[in-house]
């Protein structure tokens, strides 16, 4: 007969929307251990197991801290409570978050006090109070108005359980905020449906709600006459206008609770990232999506199916394994998704810096040398090249029946910051193959990605500049030669930053939040990326400014804003990078 095992949660802290799912262990009859599943359509000896999850309401109610959501809340803030400002972003764990977050929390009550005109609240109004032990906060009011309803069937001083799943899996719902969860697990005789042996069962923590970030908008850059925030889920997109997002989501191989201890290991839980991930993404409601770092196994079985439920085709290309050492299923890569509506895929390039590596050492290295110099250039690293052709057209009557192509190049740039000649090596590579696409047909360039160098390194010199200054530090780093002479390090393609967009119109009014989220020196963000141990901005949307020209950005994060919960990743955004967004308009073709 078959017999539970064990039973467990990889994290008990349930997340509304995030899928829970028990790991059950199981003894066959013929005492093997399996953790399959086994129902009631394909039973093992006459058995098979049935699931129960089961919501336990209890009459004493508390709240959640909304800075910390695993913690029961012990103080309110009144100024949320006076200004109507939803009242769970009014509770804290203790005084020491309440102080910690004020700097961030009295944006809530500067903006509830933009939106009535200043009412004149008096100071005081802006202090915590306590909230009420466990034994009496059954009744937590505001006034005379009760923060929570009253349950729908309760029972005075006891529990009320409603059934809520029958299946292994359970995804909790805003229902469940505030209750704790239960899983039932028995084995079940399959002729008289009756439970056999012990019934298993785990508790979980507190459902919490799922971190809600403010929302990024767009902001116009074409012009000061034209400038202001656009909503994104509000715009209205230009006939030929289309949008491109470059996304780094940090790979679950990567996201190590050693490397980002100061992130709470329910959010830094795959599961819950990957849901909190797809929100933002689907959010931004891109045209053309560029994502780094993503898994093989988590592309085909998750983001290639939910994206193409919102209208996305998806191109893929995983990293070349002869450094990777794991399952291949898990190495990471980039991929590359477009809205159907509004492209069609042409043709797709894949770069594979391994393959350049090789031919360059049979070239140029002697043979006695080869092997060291492929044990520095093989990184592993790729790029995914893809060319569509637009479903919409905004060149009118110049241009009757002219096809609309535009070159999207996707790619990760090795990290090693020892390495800084391979890192030169490969965005040259990779730029000298995008010439030859743009010597064969008149098409407008997008090259976006997670390069891993800071503006003003050589990399970077290389995509804004066309070329990089022979006389550049890092280009002392070259002991295989292969960057010498250094005047053969240019491109011919037009390349500019979008992000660069904001100093155009950086003095102008209104802008003065975004210009100091720019770096004066190099025209870039001041980060794109955001951990414990370094800032700084590692990810760039470069486009051919011939063709294309920037209509608006997504706005930057403030580091402060960040640094509250220490540093990325964190509950609210589920990478160490941050998304970058850029609308674009093509421009007018010349007759020739």
């Amino acid at each position: 007969m078959l017999t539970v095992l064990r039973v467990h949660l990889p994290s008990d802290i349930p997340i509304v929307g995030c899928e829970l799912t028990p790991y059950v262990l199981l003894r066959r009859p013929d005492k093997s251990a399996t953790t399959d599943d086994v129902n009631e359509s394909s039973p093992i000896d006459g058995h098979f197991l049935r699931y129960k999850w089961y919501r336990i309401q209890s009459d004493k109610k508390v709240a959640i801290c909304n800075v910390h959501p695993s913690e029961q809340a012990t103080l309110q803030c009144l100024g949320c409570v006076k200004a109507k400002i939803p009242v769970s972003k009014s509770y804290h764990c203790s005084p020491k978050c309440f102080s910690d977050a004020w700097q961030h929390h009295r944006v809530l009550h500067e903006r509830a006090a933009s939106a009535v005109n200043d009412t004149g609240n008096e100071e005081e109004e802006i202090f915590g109070r306590g909230l009420a032990s466990s034994q009496s906060n059954s009744n937590l009011t505001s006034g005379a108005t009760p923060l929570y309803p009253a349950a729908v069937a309760q029972r005075s001083g006891g529990e009320t359980w409603f059934e809520v799943g029958y299946a292994k899996t359970y995804t909790p719902t805003a229902d469940d905020i505030g209750n704790v969860l239960k899983f039932e697990c028995v084995v079940v005789d399959a002729e008289t449906k009756s439970p056999v042996g012990h019934v298993n069962t785990i508790l979980t923590s507190r459902v919490i709600p799922a971190p809600s970030p403010t929302p990024r908008r767009l902001i116009s850059v074409s012009g000061v006459d034209m400038m202001g925030h656009l909503d994104i889920d509000g715009r209205t997109q230009s006939v030929g206008n289309f949008t491109v997002l470059s996304y780094n989501i940090l790979s679950d191989i990567y996201a190590l609770n050693e490397v980002y201890n100061y992130c709470p290991t329910w959010a830094l839980s795959w599961p819950y990232r990957r849901q909190n991930l797809l929100r933002e993404i689907v959010g931004y409601r891109a045209d053309i999506v560029c994502l780094q770092e993503v898994q093989s196994d988590h592309f085909e079985e998750f983001f290639s199916p939910e994206l193409d439920k919102h209208g996305y085709q998806a191109l893929f290309k995983r990293k070349t394994a002869e450094v990777f050492t794991g399952n291949v299923n898990t190495i990471d890569g980039c991929a590359t998704f477009f809205r159907r509506d509004r492209f069609s895929h042409v043709k797709k390039y894949e770069v594979e810096f391994n393959k350049a590596a090789q031919s360059l050492t049979d070239a140029v290295v002697p043979t006695p040398q080869r092997k060291t110099a492929l044990n520095r250039l093989v990184k592993d690293n790729v790029a995914l090249i893809v060319v569509l052709e637009a479903k919409f057209g905004n060149q009118g009557v110049d241009n009757p029946g002219k096809r609309q192509l535009v070159c999207v190049a996707n790619t990760h740039v090795n990290i090693h910051q020892e390495l800084k000649d391979v890192k030169v090596w490969q965005v040259h590579t990779l730029l000298k193959g995008l010439e030859k696409i743009a010597a064969s047909a008149d098409i407008p360039m997008l090259v976006c990605g997670d390069f891993n160098s800071v503006p003003g390194s050589a990399p970077h010199a290389l995509l804004a500049l066309g070329k990089v200054d022979p006389m550049h530090p890092e280009l002392a780093v070259d002991p295989l030669n292969i960057l010498r002479p250094a005047t053969k390090l240019t491109h011919q393609l037009p390349l500019v930053s979008a992000y660069s967009s904001f100093a155009r119109v950086g003095a102008a009014v209104g802008f003065e939040q975004h210009r100091r989220r720019m770096d004066p020196s190099t025209n870039e963000p001041l980060f794109t990326n955001c951990t414990r141990d370094f800032i700084g901005t590692l990810d760039y949307i470069f486009y051919s400014a011939d063709s294309l020209t920037v209509e608006s950005l997504l706005e930057l994060l403030d580091e402060d804003s960040l640094r509250k919960d220490t540093a990325l990743p964190s509950p609210e955004w589920s990478s160490d990078h941050i998304a970058l967004l850029a609308e674009f308009r093509c421009k007018p073709r010349t007759r020739r």
